[in-house]
């Protein structure tokens, strides 16, 4: 619990079923209190370069999305919704999600996970050179400790 800044933000060229090395991202997490609370929540920082997605995907927890800046289009399910700076995405666990800015400049996005960790099962893939004949992954990242575990497909 307490005040905290967001951190570096880095290039995404480290996911090979989401490679967006011109987006950036950082992540911010609140593990608690001093006072026995260990309720958890993520935060995702984002900005998306002009013309890229994120792939097809889903989370085992709910995850709320708010446009800060750009525009580009939310896919849930098989509803595709254009949103812009001031739109909010609410997203049920299970519900198979994807994004695409399809501004001219960078689309700014918030995430939020109420959970200690992050779970990812891609339905489609943005493949990093090298990697295209490869089916998409499932993992759990922890972002306390940077642990990436594999989930079963």
């Amino acid at each position: 619990m307490g005040i905290t800044r967001i951190g570096e933000f880095t290039p995404m060229s480290d996911d090979p079923d989401d490679y967006r090395p011109d987006s950036t991202w950082a992540l911010v997490i609140d593990d608690g209190d001093d006072h026995g609370r260990v309720d958890t929540l993520v935060l995702l920082f984002e900005q998306m370069a002009p013309g890229d997605a994120i792939p097809l995907h889903t989370h085992t927890v709910d995850e709320a999305v708010v446009i800060d800046e750009g525009t580009g289009e939310y896919r849930l399910a098989d509803r595709r919704q254009e949103v812009s700076a001031g739109s909010v995405v609410f997203i049920p666990a299970g519900t198979p999600h994807a994004a695409r800015n399809t501004g001219d400049g960078p689309l700014r996005i918030h995430a939020a996970f109420p959970s200690e960790s992050i779970d990812i099962r891609y339905l489609e893939r943005n493949p990093a050179p090298g990697t295209e004949d490869r089916e998409p992954s499932a993992f759990r990242y922890d972002p306390r400790t940077g642990e990436v575990t594999e989930l079963d497909q």
